[in-house]
């Protein structure tokens, strides 16, 4: 969990490239997120999971100061799914050369109040993490939603051949190697990890496991017992552009390998693929 949940929540970022065709209003996308992990020990240990993810964005309508988008589960939602999240729908502005503002912030304020009642929970549960099918944060800033939806926004990365690649858990930029196809492009580029970030993000989750098992933990003890650990590794990022110039597909696959103290060897692979595809248009 603890490498995962830092790899999933590192966002790429790159230098502007050509604008983009600006959305028409009634258009409907999906999003979809696939993660994929599995991890293997040289003491023959070996585990993997998967995940998916899916939000429908649609564009309410095209403003002067931007793009107003509605982001929101799928139609076969079940009750549960919408009971678990009080962030959907939720609707934003996507400015030009602006962050992306939330709009229905009353709505979310009073959607979350509901779902700490539903739960039994106060506001004083607000940033503790909990464990029930699996373990979150309990979150309660309707501004944290803002994040996500940046994470899974590919027309906020504008790329170009030669543009500097950043991310969070690697050592320095890269520069974007592109790539012709029939459809469209690719670029890509291939990023050293920084053992030392790794570590630290490894750290923050034990802290995390240990106030779910009741057994306090520092940050400073898990940080000096992760590094002992030699870490090293790549992340590997790769985006299909269409021939309208739009990323329609992010591919990330982080692989780590880790040596304990002990001497025993564990090997890991992050996929993430983040892929946007148009359901309908109005007049098509």
């Amino acid at each position: 969990m603890a490498t995962i949940a830092a790899v999933m929540s590192a966002g790429t970022t790159a230098h502007a490239g050509p604008l983009r065709p600006t959305p028409q209003g009634g258009d409907v996308y999906e999003i979809s997120i696939d993660r994929r992990m599995a991890q293997q020990g040289s003491d023959g240990s070996k585990s993997s999971s998967t995940d998916r993810d899916t939000l429908i964005e649609r564009v309410i309508g095209v403003r002067a100061d931007g793009v107003e988008l509605e982001y929101d589960l799928p139609s076969d939602a079940t009750p549960e799914d919408r009971a678990r999240t009080w962030q959907f729908p939720v609707r934003v502005l996507k400015g030009r050369d602006t962050p992306m503002r939330l709009l229905n912030g009353q709505q979310l304020e009073a959607r979350v109040d509901d779902w700490l009642k539903r739960g039994g929970l106060t506001r004083s549960a607000c940033g503790q993490w909990t464990f029930t099918w699996n373990a979150f944060r309990i979150e309660c800033d309707p501004q944290s939603v803002i994040k996500t939806l940046e994470l899974v926004d590919l027309d906020a990365v504008h790329l170009q051949d030669g543009a500097a690649l950043r991310e969070p858990m690697a050592s320095g930029p890269v520069p974007l190697k592109r790539t012709a196809k029939a459809t469209g492009s690719t670029l890509a580029a291939e990023l050293t990890v920084d053992g030392a970030a790794v570590g630290r993000a490894r750290a923050e989750s034990d802290v995390v496991v240990a106030q779910l098992m009741k057994k306090p933990l520092s940050l400073e003890a898990a940080l000096r017992d992760r590094g002992k650990d030699v870490v090293s590794g790549t992340i590997s990022v790769t985006f299909d552009v269409g021939s309208d110039g739009r990323a329609r597909r992010r591919v990330k696959v982080t692989r780590l390998e880790t040596k304990r103290p002990s001497g025993k060897l564990e090997t890991q692979t992050v996929t993430e693929i983040v892929e946007r595809h148009l359901v309908s248009r109005p007049n098509s």
